[in-house]
């Protein structure tokens, strides 16, 4: 498995991880910061996620 295969799971691994997190913070109602902090992390990583599969694609393609 190459560096750019293993790169797209470990990202959406990351952005799924940190959803989990925040689901789980707020069914026990925990913080409502901490879950505010982890839905802005999920965005940010799901933004990196998109950018490492658009740049797996592109590396593929040429």
């Amino acid at each position: 498995m190459s560096f750019s295969s293993a790169l797209t799971p470990v990202a959406i691994g990351a952005v799924a991880l940190v959803l989990l997190l925040g689901l789980i913070n707020m069914l026990r109602g925990g913080s409502a910061g901490t879950s505010q902090k982890l839905m802005r992390l999920r965005v940010v990583l799901q933004f990196v996620a998109i950018l490492v599969i658009l740049g797996v694609a592109w590396w593929r393609s040429g």
